[in-house]
């Protein structure tokens, strides 16, 4: 063996911030090697199995002595015809290259290239795997593999996770091949393993996987329905719901694809018709594919200058609290726990700090739809790993230390209830004074993230905190809340109108209806459709040519404008201002009366409504027409919807012209009439209004009362089931 050779990165190492590097786009795959103990035989046959011309960079991450020279590198030369050259500030990866992470420093990538930094961690806390996979699968996204190979403790597992939320692959050594196997079990134990081999059978997959065209992607728009990709991915959301009974089909289009692709990679399916058809065969597959949609990368303190943020504005609303009081806490999508618990630990220390005369009484309810998540959420136990997200104050306050990792204490686990909870379809938990809900709504449709604000701003107290993650700009958050730390998304709730209250539009079909109207239960109609067509224009395009030929549009209760067909512009128009799709908005003139009358005898008598002899001006004089309201009720999907149709009659000249009135008819009592009859049709709509709306309210509050009453119920059996467990 050739004599040792010590780590001398070629430049000096930088502190960050000190140098910016142009960003440079990763064009292959880089490759991650984690091991510890025992993982350098597992090296040598893996790096044995590569060609010299494959196209990777291979980084290589093991933990050594920091103050030692290490001969790593002259040692991996032996097993490989690749470059092997030690890791160096600010050296950009290359491909068929493999480079050593040197000891003593913390190895990280931006842009492509390497950024070192010494080490200030003790080395027994140190997680150098877990940084380095973290900061490869921000860089290399998708051109992201990560390995574990032998090795003592849980070093890797939490990068993996990182890996695999960003649609990269990991592979991990088949423990019976390991001479230590508490790392790969780890990485095995978090689910995300696309592959557990032999290291002599990793090449080969390896190069397999990566030589499938990144560019054979499913088109972005084959999720839009009409397509043959489209139906396919309508069938998998189909598949899932019908096997877990959650709903997918809200989730952001691009998640869902990516990660349907992924699985399609992960067993060489090249066609998602294909992808679909195994998912039918394989019931075990739709499970993985559900359990990969739920990826939840977390840990404690996460962000940890944001709960520094988040603490500075507890204080004032904890001191205002009353002696005795509740603090009441929601954190959905909760996944295992750990952001849960960080609340509890960061409230239970803001209690001490104002002093423990106020004996106030914390809840946490934490909420996800993984059943597995929950269970160990439940049970507390987490890695050695946590040693280095958590202080030693912290570790020796909240956790007592196990032979395999940390568990939170009881008192802790006392204060956080878990329970299973769909944002999608179940009430909120109400009367709260925090909710925290990171890093979930970036997964969620906009159409959901709309809907799902108002909930939140609902379970609020006044002036309470909503907590968002940094990466969340959700559209219309102004209206509702008050920005106080724009970085890390904290935000105050905000008093609103109660006629702005009333249209909390509850994902969870408790929208506030018109009196009288029906029932709208088909989720289209509860917003507009894609103006690019689709099988709802097809619906009503069939319809309307059976039933009707003139200009004609379709609304819903609230006079939304759903459906143009023909040439309306005669008696609509654009009204002035930032108004919307409107029909009551957009009416002519002469037509608003008439029109918004025939609409609301429509919804009140449930019937067609007919008005002959209407005149409307336009710009060459007066029409008279035939106004027709008809409310739909077949087929299904446009049932509730109403149908206004303007149907040109003949008009004689000295109408058109105005001249149809005599001058009696301009006198002073006929004037007196038209504003009588002017005066009691807004009368009789104010009337019906105030009682529209006090019909409302009445429903609300009940409702309200029943959402509170079944979260007591809720609350009152975990706590049961926490007590008997």
């Amino acid at each position: 063996m050739s004599s040792a050779i010590s780590f001398s990165p070629t430049s000096a190492p930088l502190a960050p911030g000190r140098r910016t590097l142009l960003p440079g786009a990763v064009t292959f795959p880089i490759v991650a090697l984690g091991g510890s103990a025992g993982s350098l035989p597992a090296f040598e046959q893996f790096l044995r199995g590569l060609p010299p011309r494959c196209g990777l960079a291979i980084v290589v991450v093991m933990h050594l002595p920091p103050t030692q020279p290490s001969q790593l590198p002259e040692i991996l030369r032996e097993f490989t015809t690749l470059t092997v050259v030690p890791a160096a500030d600010g050296v950009r990866l290359r491909p068929d290259h493999v480079y050593v992470a040197p000891p003593g420093f913390e190895v990280t990538l931006q842009h492509g290239a390497f950024l070192l930094a010494p080490a200030i961690q003790l080395a027994a806390r140190r997680l150098p795997i877990d940084a380095f996979l973290q900061s490869l699968a921000k860089d290399a996204r998708e051109r992201a593999v990560a390995i574990i190979f032998s090795g003592l403790g849980s070093d890797g597992a939490v990068g993996v996770k990182v890996v695999m939320e960003s649609f990269g692959m990991v592979m991990v050594q088949e423990p019976a091949t390991a001479e230590y196997d508490a790392m790969p079990y780890a990485a095995i134990a978090t689910g995300f393993a696309d592959y557990v081999l032999a290291p002599a059978e990793m090449a080969q997959h390896l190069l397999q996987y990566v030589r499938m065209p990144l560019a054979e992607r499913i088109s972005r728009q084959t999720y839009e329905g009409g397509t043959a990709s489209g139906h396919a991915m309508q069938k998998i959301c189909a598949l899932i719901l019908g096997q877990t009974g959650h709903d997918f089909s809200h989730y952001k289009r691009n998640t869902v694809l990516r990660r349907v692709e992924r699985r399609m990679h992960a067993h060489h399916i090249r066609q998602i018709d294909d992808y679909v058809r195994y998912l039918q065969q394989h019931p075990l597959e739709v499970q993985l594919l559900f359990k990969e949609l739920l990826i939840g990368v977390t840990k404690f303190f996460r962000d940890p200058d944001a709960f520094v943020a988040l603490r500075e504005r507890l204080l004032p609303l904890l001191r205002e609290k009353a002696p005795d009081a509740a603090v009441r806490v929601w954190a959905p999508g909760c996944s295992t726990g750990e952001e849960a618990y960080t609340l509890a630990i960061l409230l239970l220390e803001c209690f001490d700090e104002i002093g423990g005369d106020k004996h106030l009484h914390l809840q946490i309810f934490a909420t996800d739809i993984n059943s597995t998540g929950i269970d160990v959420a439940r049970a507390g136990l987490y890695p050695m790993n946590i040693e280095a997200d958590m202080t030693p104050e912290r570790l020796q306050r909240f956790f007592v230390k196990t032979s395999i990792g940390y568990q939170i204490r009881k008192e802790v686990r006392d204060v956080v209830v878990f329970a299973l909870h769909d944002l999608n379809k179940d009430a909120p938990f109400t009367r709260l004074d925090l909710l925290c809900c990171r890093n979930l709504l970036i997964y969620l449709s906009a159409e959901l993230q709309k809907n799902l604000l108002p909930v939140f701003h609902y379970a609020l107290h006044p002036t309470a905190l909503l907590f968002l993650g940094p990466s969340e700009n959700l559209p219309g958050l102004q209206d509702l809340f008050l920005p106080l730390d724009v970085k890390w998304k904290i935000s105050r709730r905000m008093e609103v109108s109660p006629a702005l209250a009333r249209l909390v539009n509850f994902p969870f079909s408790m929208t506030p209806q018109l009196a009288g109207a029906p029932h709208l239960t088909n989720p289209m109609l509860q917003s507009s459709p894609r103006r690019d067509g689709g099988p709802f224009a097809d619906l009503i395009q069939r319809h309307l040519l059976r039933t009707y030929a003139p200009p004609a549009v379709v609304i819903n209760v609230k006079g939304e404008i759903l459906f143009v067909n023909g040439r309306t512009g005669k008696y609509l128009e654009p009204a002035p201002g930032l108004s919307g799709m409107n029909l009551f908005e957009m009416a002519r003139e002469d037509l608003g009366f008439e029109l918004s009358a025939a609409v609301h005898k429509a919804i009140q008598q449930q019937e067609d409504v007919k008005i002959e002899r209407v005149r409307v001006r336009n710009e060459g004089g007066y029409q008279l027409l035939t106004l027709s309201v008809r409310l739909l009720t077949e087929p299904e999907t446009l049932a509730g919807l109403l149908l206004v149709a303007f149907e040109d009659q003949p008009t004689p000249r000295r109408v058109r012209s105005g001249k149809g009135q005599s001058e009696a008819d301009l006198t002073r009592d006929a004037a007196v009439a038209a504003l009588d009859k002017e005066l009691r049709f807004t009368k009789h709509r104010l009337q019906t209004t105030i009682e529209e709306m006090d019909s409302s309210l009445e429903e609300l509050k009940s409702t309200n009362e029943e959402l509170q009453s079944a979260n007591e119920e809720l609350q009152s059996t975990n706590e049961e089931a926490m007590t008997n467990k």
